[in-house]
């Protein structure tokens, strides 16, 4: 399990226990005689400096507002790199994990000596164990086309490599708190997740070294983008687009993949399975061997057929549902982050850490949001937090950008009625609606 300290794991049990009389083994006590209040928690969804803004005139609810994510500290290097992509960039939720998709796909296709799909599924896990380190494009690039066996190693992915199923053998998880509307960076706290055991030992196929001399026959590499520049993930769009930018950019000037440069091929997945369906059939015919994408675990989860049927990679950068875990994939679904196993461990700890007593999850309807909420719960049982003690309650996400807002008027007065102090909220953009509906029925958010 995740905790900040070792001694959390002995704690806990005994906390849980505490939990049924008093809220003694939190930071605050409850304060007697005054209104129902709740502390608000959020997911890698919504814990964005860009998320207050859907919330408009009352973005003031959020502050106070705990979550975690799956971040790695990130070097200020690396920030100041991304942001000569994108000078605006606010967030970096999930632009490390984009770059490395982004260079681990091209250093595969390299090493296979081919832009055939299959050749580089066989070559990604691989890229990340095993063989000699190196932690930028251009110094794996020269190893790669040299016919060497690399460890790629960088900003997400930094202890280990991936497992045999194609997924990140270990992680790192932050917890994050909203001071002002904005995420306060001196109160995140990072954990570490999983086990470097873990990593695939299994040996890829001998790399080919790039031949010397006339390259003029060689087609070049396409990667595609299926990344929510639309819909309810929006918000996390620009650093994604800014690491595939960055990654993109950084490999050209490194001289490309087979000998020429790497070409990008945009693409929206709308937060939306009928928009994410079209950018697929139109990277299909543009002959892009490497999709980075979906954005959302329940959009990829929507593709993956279409994408295993045209014979094509999916590689995620921000997928998260453990499900995907053993999805069938014909061996050409991958993604740099890591599964919500660890995540739920992660958000029952920073819940329980403040002694709540009657908690409710909300999450919006697809894979990611119930895959999620049933981690937490179970993670909270193990706790000690009784059924009597738990609420779950879900709504459907907006269809598409047209579709009316999320209503959870009836929701919202379902936990005011259950007497919630804790209320986590897993959904994207779309979740401010359940807080704005909190706040209009009268529970008091505690700041």
């Amino acid at each position: 399990m995740l905790f900040t300290r070792r001694s959390r794991v002995a704690s806990l049990a005994a906390c849980a226990t505490i939990l049924l009389a008093t809220s003694a083994c939190g930071d605050d006590k409850a304060e007697e005689g005054s209104a129902q209040q709740v502390r608000l928690y959020g997911t890698d969804g919504n814990m964005l400096n860009s998320y207050p803004a859907e919330l408009k005139e009352r973005a003031n609810l959020v502050d106070g507002m705990k979550g975690t994510t799956p971040l790695t500290p990130l070097p200020e290097d690396f920030k100041s790199r991304l942001r000569s992509v994108d000078p605006a960039l606010t967030d970096y939720l999930y632009s490390a994990e984009t770059y490395d998709a982004v260079v681990i796909g091209v250093l595969a296709a390299q090493l296979a000596g081919s832009t055939d799909p299959a050749a580089i599924a066989k070559q990604i896990v691989g890229v990340t164990n095993n063989g000699q380190r190196c932690e930028d494009p251009a110094t794996c690039l020269a190893l790669a086309r040299a016919g060497q066996d690399i460890e790629y190693r960088s900003v997400s992915l930094t202890r280990a490599g991936f497992t045999d199923k194609g997924e990140p053998a270990t992680a790192s998880y932050a917890t994050l708190t909203f001071d002002g509307q904005q995420i306060n960076d001196g109160k995140t706290e990072f954990v570490g997740a999983g086990t470097e055991s873990a990593a695939s030992t299994k040996a890829p196929p001998k790399p080919r070294k790039q031949p010397a001399g006339d390259n003029a026959d060689q087609e070049p590499l396409v990667v595609g983008g299926l990344l929510p520049k639309t819909g309810d993930l929006a918000i996390a769009y620009p650093p994604m687009a800014a690491g595939a930018a960055l990654a993109i950019r950084e490999i050209n000037a490194a001289g490309g993949a087979l000998g020429k440069p790497v070409t990008w091929v945009d693409g929206d997945d709308g937060t939306s399975p009928a928009v994410a369906r079209a950018t697929v059939a139109k990277h299909v015919a543009d002959n892009v061997s490497v999709i980075i994408g979906a954005g959302g675990s329940g959009i990829s989860r929507e593709v993956l057929p279409d994408v295993v049927k045209a014979g094509k990679i999916l590689f995620s950068p921000s997928n998260t549902d453990s499900g995907l875990t053993d999805v069938e994939d014909k061996g050409l679904y991958f993604r740099t982050a890591p599964p919500d196993s660890l995540q739920g461990r992660a958000l029952a700890d920073v819940i329980l850490r403040d002694g709540s007593q009657k908690i409710v999850i909300v999450a919006r309807k697809d894979s990611y949001g119930e895959g999620l909420q049933a981690t937490v719960r179970d993670e909270l049982e193990k706790a000690g937090i009784t059924a009597d003690r738990l609420k779950l309650l879900a709504y459907d996400p907006p269809a598409d950008a047209k579709a009316p807002p999320v209503d959870f008027s009836g929701g919202a007065k379902e936990i005011k009625d259950f007497g919630a102090d804790a209320v986590l909220v897993i959904g994207f953009g779309e979740s401010a609606q359940v807080i704005r509906a909190l706040a209009d029925t009268g529970v008091q958010i505690r700041h």
